[in-house]
């Protein structure tokens, strides 16, 4: 990736106290027993808002000290939604997560369906029509803007892409094997309606690229690789991220 290295300016760089080793590659991320400003859920919370002027909202899969899965999405886009908007499953995600399988921590953008039948017992996880999913399937058409961002991530930049639900028939592609619009619309769509699906844009790291950082440096990766990923939220939420000026008065 190109813009790694941009600086984190919404957050002082000298008050991070994240270290590389809470991305614990056998338990997941390291969020309890740490001070605020080593906490990586409050690090990005702040940066992000600073980045696009506008409130987030922390999300998380995993309880106790180690989470596996922490997603921040835009309030605003959220309270814009006619039926859902005291839920989050259906608002697109920035997310971080450590896959303990794979060894790969993951940054980057998630899109969730959720299930089309939801079990009795979960009903608000079941896909309502004014989700930012039904943006993202319509966007993903030949020579349209998702296209061209997504070959650039993926063929340039040497972004990932998962396609469906979170089991053996799920798909991922990378440089090797990029697919056309209508063969990835065709993925999202086939995913069993009564299995919980999705869609993830991201960036993945191995263990020792992760511990070739500093803590701060880090943290420049992760927010580089959002603002990587930012225009294809965009183009799947109601209210999309406004952006900031890329120079900061300190740097002029």
């Amino acid at each position: 990736m190109q813009r790694i290295s941009r600086t984190v300016n919404e957050f002082p760089r000298i008050a991070i106290g994240f270290q590389p080793e809470f991305l614990d590659f056998q338990r997941g991320i390291r969020v309890g027993n740490l001070e605020d400003n080593q906490r990586i859920t409050r690090i990005l919370k702040l940066a992000l808002e600073g980045r696009y002027q506008q409130s987030m909202v922390t999300e998380r899969w995993g309880r106790g000290v180690f989470w596996q899965w922490i997603g921040f999405l835009s309030r605003a886009n959220r309270s814009a939604m006619p039926v859902s908007s005291h839920v989050s499953f259906g608002c697109s995600k920035f997310f971080i997560t450590v896959d303990t399988e794979e060894k790969l921590f993951k940054c980057g953008l998630q899109v969730e369906r959720g299930y089309e039948k939801a079990p009795k017992d979960y009903p608000q996880c079941e896909l309502k029509p004014d989700w930012d999913w039904h943006r993202l399937v319509r966007a993903l058409k030949p020579k349209g803007h998702m296209e061209r961002e997504l070959r650039r991530l993926v063929m340039q930049e040497g972004f990932r892409v998962h396609a469906g639900g979170w089991d053996v028939r799920a798909r991922s592609f990378s440089k090797s094997n990029f697919p056309d619009m209508r063969t990835l619309r065709k993925i999202l769509n086939a995913a069993p309606a009564e299995e919980w699906a999705g869609f993830q844009v991201y960036f993945a790291m191995k263990e020792v690229e992760v511990r070739g950082f500093l803590g701060a440096d880090l943290v420049d990766a992760m927010m580089a690789i959002f603002d990587e990923v930012a225009p294809l939220m965009n183009r799947c939420m109601a209210i999309p991220l406004a952006t900031k000026p890329e120079r900061f008065p300190s740097e002029l």
